[in-house]
């Protein structure tokens, strides 16, 4: 066989290798995916996409009853979901769901740490006490989830996802008082950094995805006042939806994003434009 005939059977056989289906560059069925925070808001938006797309989904949250509750409608609309209550405040509670999850329904091949404080105080009225509590669930709670979920990823030698959900207040979508907040999402930035150089040996990939305006429970009920700044402002597509989080989620969860980590994703409505 000549030269142009090796190069002629080599792109046919490239042509056949991009010749998947929708469901195999995005179809999660046999994969098991956590999502913290998974009884309401983002979290349940995730959760509700990731089942959609054939992942059976453990919704881990300190809410058990509520996450019960969704747990049983997304299984009542025929996918595989189970619920979880964690603690990410508690180191005890987040070993003991994670080993839970993987001797309940295995090993998952996708962590979203999603779950999040979002309680505001200004800066000159800051006290540690806040600083603390947001900092634990938001960086350590996400730091003690991978570290729990990783171990078990590589002991299964099969790679595995990692997703970290920040936020658009690390490019300037802003209120005053996000200072715990917004340090709390640049840790989970750092985090996600640190872990895909870490992990990338594994076949893990660890990719951060930054949402504009959603409007959440958790959002509506934070505590602390709402002020005007950059996160209030009209942008050209408005307000994004939880379920419009959990497509991006579903990308870097998809075989299609295999060769992807170290990235960061904004779904800001235009945000960056407006």
């Amino acid at each position: 066989m000549n030269s142009l005939s090796n190069v002629s059977a080599s792109v046919g056989r490239t042509a056949a290798t991009y010749a998947h289906t929708v469901d195999e560059l995005f179809g999660l069925t046999g994969k098991v995916a956590v999502v913290t925070g998974a009884a309401g808001g983002i979290g349940l938006g995730i959760a509700r996409v990731l089942a959609n797309a054939g992942a059976t989904v453990a919704l881990a949250d300190k809410d058990h009853a509520e996450a019960m509750r969704q747990a049983a409608d997304i299984a009542a609309a025929g996918h595989d979901a189970v619920a979880v209550a964690v603690d990410l405040a508690d180191e005890n509670s987040v070993v003991a769901a994670c080993a839970q999850i993987v001797g309940t329904v295995g090993v998952p091949w996708l962590l979203v740490n999603n779950a999040a404080l979002q309680d505001r105080e200004l800066l000159l009225e800051a006290t540690t006490s806040e600083w603390d509590k947001i900092h634990t669930v938001n960086a350590r709670g996400a730091f003690l989830m991978t570290r729990e979920s990783a171990r078990a990823m590589v002991a299964s030698g099969r790679g595995g996802r990692i997703v970290n959900i920040a936020s658009n207040a690390l490019r300037g979508g802003l209120i005053k008082g996000l200072v715990s907040y917004a340090s709390s999402k640049g840790a989970l930035a750092a985090l996600s950094l640190a872990t895909a150089f870490e992990l990338a040996e594994h076949s893990i990939t660890v990719n951060t995805i930054l949402p504009g305006a959603v409007i959440t429970p958790g959002a509506i009920n934070a505590k602390g006042s709402i002020s005007d700044g950059p996160a209030t402002r009209q942008t050209p597509f408005g307000y994004q939806e939880p379920h419009e989080i959990g497509a991006a989620v579903l990308f870097f969860a998809s075989p299609a994003a295999r060769p992807i980590t170290n990235q960061v994703l904004a779904i800001d409505g235009g945000f960056s434009v407006s």
